[in-house]
């Protein structure tokens, strides 16, 4: 009989590739095997006539012992309730009590098959240490924990949300802690009411279908306002850089902390190589300004000057990888961080300050607060709050999406500064032939069953980066879309630009092809492949989230 046929998980090819090693492991009728083999002549006077002779050596009691030894390996895991203070401020008196114990309840009802230890060690985290063997069955339930937590009604207006960050594959229990608290940061980072799985150096995420919650309290604005102050004084000189191919925010929020710079009487530099062709119009406009004639510097510029003195501030992202000049980081010590993107799993660790909210609608926000806390009678030039302002705007898409309370009032402090309106918008007018492009894309448009629509930008059209992020917003006016990705060819790369109305998280989706941003504004960059094959991954990506959030 072909022992194939005896032994069907045999892999017979496996044993025709390497003569000289045959070594593998495998599972039969319930028993473990690790085969091992040689090849034995029939008969020395032909040398192609030969057998192979497989030793078959049992380790079920061992492989049984591995598994016991994994499943029984203690995890940690850190809850957190998001918007404790938020809940506490809307929920009467007499309802608080309730609404705590009715998450203590749900919180012990959901954890306690496993048989772990839950245990609040502040008034808005809790602890619980379970084992390994039950992780599975968590990540099978989806983590609807989360759901069952924001139907909570108990009076509260607002409804209560969980970030959830879980260690586990650490060496000991101390790393499994690291791994725990690291994960929860990672959480938070991108907007909370989710679920991070920190496993060694791998990542998964669970949830994180509901927006960013505005923090009504400005007190981390003035505590980091005042810390950067203290940064620059101390510092040589200060270069700011944004992400690569830097849009209007990216830009705007720079030439606002360069105004911060120059008023502590320090040199700044803004690191600008390559650019969204959306900024054209404002470095026109600088570009006129005796001020900024010598303020734009090079990659190799930037190389030239640094020195250990030098403090670098990164705007409008957290991925040293996707910064305007990566190796500037690795030259000075002194990095400061201010984005409001969601966290993803590459973070700019090696940093002195960071400034981090990813409810914050754009980073020229978070720099008008900065700014106004920074120096009492901190004057803006019209050009530079122009700047800030144009930057919010675009992000909001005009004061549309992620507009919160602090939004209208960084927007009111700039109009205060001398912003003209009507001359914000001239800066993102368009040519006929870039109007008429957006509008064949959006004309082609292919719009699947669950409502996402794709378009494909053809090759060769100017400013195509310009032209993908505006068809995207345009297809979202179309009834029954509830999210839209166009994509384009920019030389060797493919760009994807990603809008929801928020039921579709954009982030999450082209987070899986490398991208990241927020969860009605995303974006990712493929190289390496063909249209269709960008195609093929972009509609995978989109099949495996509404398969995990249906």
């Amino acid at each position: 009989m072909p022992i194939n046929l005896l032994v069907k998980e045999l892999p017979v090819s496996r044993l025709m590739e390497n003569k000289d090693n045959i070594s593998f492991y495998i599972s039969h009728e319930g028993r473990y095997y690790r085969v091992v083999g040689n090849y034995a002549k029939v008969d020395s006077s032909d040398t192609t006539n030969y057998m192979i002779v497989l030793y078959w050596i049992d380790y079920t009691v061992l492989k049984v012992l591995e598994e016991k030894y994994v499943n029984e390996k203690v995890i940690e895991c850190i809850i957190m309730i998001d918007n404790y203070d938020e809940i506490m401020q809307s929920t009467d008196d007499t309802n608080r009590p309730q609404v705590l114990a009715e998450i203590d309840r749900r919180l012990n009802n959901w954890f306690s098959f496993a048989g772990g230890v839950l245990k609040r060690f502040e008034r808005d985290k809790y602890i619980y240490i379970f084992e390994r063997k039950y992780l599975s069955q968590f990540e099978k339930r989806k983590f609807d924990i989360l759901d069952q937590v924001r139907e909570i009604s108990m009076g509260n207006k607002i409804p209560v949300t969980l970030s959830i960050g879980i260690g586990l594959g650490g060496g000991t229990l101390a790393q499994n802690d690291a791994y725990a608290r690291a994960a929860i940061d990672i959480a938070l980072g991108r907007g909370g009411d989710q679920v991070v799985i920190k496993d060694g150096n791998e990542l998964r995420f669970f949830g994180g279908k509901t927006k960013e919650l505005e923090k009504r309290t400005r007190v981390k604005a003035r505590v980091v306002a005042f810390a950067l102050r203290e940064l620059i004084l101390q510092s040589e000189q200060v270069m700011i850089m944004g992400h690569q191919h830097g849009d209007i925010d990216s830009v705007g929020a720079s030439i606002g902390l360069l105004r911060g710079v120059r008023n502590r009487g320090k040199k700044g530099y803004i690191v600008l190589s390559t650019y969204n062709p959306t900024v054209n119009n404002l470095l026109m406009k600088l570009q006129k300004e005796a001020d900024f004639r010598e303020v734009f510097i090079s990659k190799s510029q930037a190389m030239d000057r640094v020195t250990d003195k030098t403090l670098v501030i990164v705007v409008d992202t957290h991925r040293a990888s996707f910064t305007e000049c990566p190796e500037l980081l690795k030259k000075t010590k002194n990095i400061v961080v201010i984005d409001h993107h969601r966290r993803g799993a590459e973070f700019i660790d090696n940093n002195v300050l960071v400034y981090h909210e990813p409810y914050a609608s754009s980073t020229c926000e978070l720099v008008t607060e900065i700014l106004q806390y920074m120096d009492e009678k901190a004057k803006l030039s019209p050009v530079e709050a122009e700047a800030l302002y144009a930057g919010i705007a675009v992000d909001t898409k005009n004061f549309v999406f992620k507009t919160g309370v602090r939004t209208f009032e960084a927007a009111s402090y700039l109009r205060r500064a001398g912003v003209d309106t009507a001359s914000v918008k001239l800066l993102f007018q368009n040519d006929l032939a870039t109007y008429a492009a957006r509008a064949d894309i959006v004309k082609t448009a292919q719009i699947m069953d669950n409502g996402i629509a794709i378009s494909v930008c053809p090759d060769n059209i100017k400013n195509a980066q310009l032209i993908i992020a505006q068809a995207a917003d345009e297809l979202l006016n179309i009834t029954g879309v509830i999210a839209s990705f166009v994509m384009c060819r920019v030389n060797e790369e493919i760009l994807i630009s990603g809008r929801s109305l928020g039921d579709v998280n954009v982030q999450v989706i082209l987070e899986k092809l490398g991208g990241g941003g927020h969860l009605t504004v995303a974006g990712a960059q493929l190289s390496h492949m063909s249209m269709e094959e960008a195609m093929s991954e972009l509609k995978k990506a989109i099949s495996d989230y509404m398969a995990r959030t249906s």
